[in-house]
């Protein structure tokens, strides 16, 4: 990857568009070069999809509950892993060191919801306890990490010398 590649990540992320147009005009990249480098790191593993981003709020997923699972699995992290992805809700689940197994993230349609996917987590054979949090505001919500770094610091780190 190169400081071309970078600079066009940078904008799709910011931009929070795919459109090559959009990206030439913020860039002053051409399109075509937009274009081509895009492929290329589509065949590299680097862009994963194409999928349409959704407010949540808007869709009628607001609530975000965060939740510190502890575990006693025998089968390894990863078999535990799937198990909690697959309670209806749960978007984001990270296997952890220390105290906490897993840190869990959910969104749910309302506070009623909350109380299903506790009952969820109890039901689980696993699962020794959790730890709930409810999100009060949602200060930053992204799926665009380069979103929080300048483009001087992802070309800094990220580009092959």
């Amino acid at each position: 990857m190169d400081e071309r590649d970078v600079k066009i990540l940078k904008a799709v992320s910011d931009l929070e568009t795919g459109s090559i147009e959009r990206v030439s005009e913020h860039t002053g990249i051409p399109v075509s070069t937009i274009h081509y480098r895009l492929n290329n790191l589509r065949e590299e593993g680097v862009i994963d999809n194409d999928l349409y981003d959704l407010d949540l709020d808007a869709l009628g997923l607001g609530v975000t509950v965060v939740l510190e699972v502890l575990t006693s699995y025998d089968d390894g992290h990863a078999a535990m892993g799937e198990e909690i992805a697959e309670v209806e809700g749960v978007t984001q689940v990270f296997f952890t060191m220390g105290e906490t197994d897993f840190v869990v993230i959910a969104r749910l349609p309302d506070s009623d919801d909350v109380e299903r996917l506790i009952s969820d987590f109890e039901r689980l054979d696993h699962v020794d306890r959790t730890n709930s949090t409810f999100v009060v505001a949602r200060e930053r919500d992204t799926t665009r990490p380069l979103q929080s770094y300048s483009e001087a610091s992802l070309v800094e780190a990220l580009v092959d010398e």
